[in-house]
């Protein structure tokens, strides 16, 4: 397969490279926490994250240079199933995103060996809505309203994608990646 790089442990000299990514203001548009979070702030959220066995957090990487971010939240090993989510640095290269989720989806059921991957995605952010559902995952719910923004409630896709799914899937990505990634 065409380099899609690597998911690797964060070091702690990139913490404050990743609160910066986050602070982007595009990051920041499509997260739930939405201000700019201080560095107090994050390395308090950052040792937290450290000792929980429930999270895992990835730099990705792409011809060694750091480019976002991947998290693994709420893993729960005995029903197989966790949370996801991801974010690039602001001037990540097209495409970068789609080759974060793949190697994300691909941890997920070959490492974690989960059963069920899924996430939610702000309704405005249909990017990645498209993104998310070219990787074949289903929505399985719209939670009306359900998140405060300034002074409007917008509503939360619910989105799963389950193991069987994804190797079925999976041979179809690979070789469109591999397409696109050649050029």
């Amino acid at each position: 397969m065409t380099d899609m790089g690597v998911l690797r442990a964060i070091k702690d000299t990139e913490v404050e490279l990743m609160r910066a990514w986050r602070n982007a203001p595009g990051v920041r548009l499509n997260m739930y926490t939405r201000h700019e979070i201080s560095r107090e702030e994050h390395l308090s959220w950052w040792a937290g994250v450290q000792s929980r066995e429930d999270q895992q957090y990835f730099m990705y990487c792409n011809q060694d240079v750091p480019t976002g971010i991947v998290a693994f939240t709420g893993i729960d090993l005995i029903g197989q199933n966790s949370s996801w989510a991801f974010y690039a640095s602001p001037d990540a290269a097209k495409g970068t995103g789609t080759k974060m989720e793949f190697l994300a989806i691909d941890y997920a059921f070959s490492g974690l060996m989960l059963h069920k991957l899924y996430c939610e995605v702000l309704a405005y952010n249909r990017p990645v809505i498209k993104l998310h559902q070219k990787f074949g995952f289903k929505i399985e719910g719209v939670f009306r309203e359900h998140h405060k923004i300034d002074e409007a409630f917008v509503d939360i896709y619910r989105f799963g994608l389950l193991g069987a799914e994804w190797t079925a899937l999976r041979p179809q990505m690979a070789a469109r990646l591999n397409s696109f990634l050649r050029g």
